[in-house]
């Protein structure tokens, strides 16, 4: 097995760069970010696709980089990641707008009593409230129970897809092989510690509070997650290593 890189690279320092570079302007220039709230309503799904392949494909390169000491490298298929990226963010922006909506109808229906006539409304709300947190933790612990899982595998199957066809653009337009993918997942990682214990533990506390959040935020929070998805994913290849 190669031996990791240890320690901090040149390229760490340009990565860091261009991050700041790249966020500062929101918070220098209130008319960047009126423009992003703009753009944002009017085209929220192709948005969503943008944010998902620029942020969470930065995040697998992250997670590259605690693996192997580098953030690209020859089959691993940055452009194809952001591609299948681009579209699980647009899959995760119907997700958000099916359990925001849904999330207030269920509690609504075990009795929770709301004050507009449109329980959705809770989460529109500027303000804090406890009825508020209750209909953001609802509609976290709806999304992650029930579409999460289907994500994560999703991802790891396209993942395992561009690792396999040497990380190409016309590998993403060859037949995936579902059925040999299902079998060769690593199941031990994936429920063992991505499913059963980041969902209770990390994602539905960080998407309780990303549903607190303005709605125009809700992706783009979504979309740093994934930074953080990469290095939990990085953290299951190598627990994976480990049992080989």
């Amino acid at each position: 097995m190669k031996k990791r890189t240890v320690g901090i690279h040149p390229a760490d320092f340009i990565v860091a760069a261009t991050v700041v570079g790249l966020l500062l302007p929101f918070f220098l220039f209130p008319q960047i970010y009126e423009w992003y709230r703009s753009v944002n309503a009017a085209h929220g799904y192709l948005l969503s696709f943008v944010k998902f392949a620029i942020l969470a494909t930065f995040g697998e390169s992250v997670g590259l980089r605690i693996r192997t000491g580098m953030y690209n490298r020859p089959g691993f298929g940055l452009l194809p990641r952001a591609v299948i990226w681009g579209f699980l963010g647009i899959s995760l922006k119907m997700a958000f707008i099916l359990f925001a909506e849904g999330a207030p109808v269920l509690l609504e229906s075990l009795g929770i009593q709301f004050t507009a006539a449109d329980p959705s409304d809770i989460l529109h709300d500027p303000g804090f409230s406890w009825l508020k947190l209750l209909t953001a933790f609802t509609a976290s612990v709806t999304l992650n129970v029930f579409f999460g899982p289907v994500f994560m595998i999703a991802h790891r199957i396209g993942d395992m897809h561009i690792l396999a066809t040497g990380g190409t653009i016309a590998g993403l337009f060859r037949p995936v092989r579902i059925r040999y993918q299902f079998q060769t997942l690593d199941w031990t990682s994936m429920w063992g510690f991505i499913i059963s214990r980041t969902i209770p533990l990390w994602w539905i506390p960080a998407q309780t509070l990303n549903f607190m959040l303005p709605e125009e935020w809700r992706i783009l929070v979504a979309a740093f997650y994934s930074i953080i998805l990469g290095v939990i994913l990085s953290v299951a290849s190598l627990m994976a290593e480990r049992r080989m």
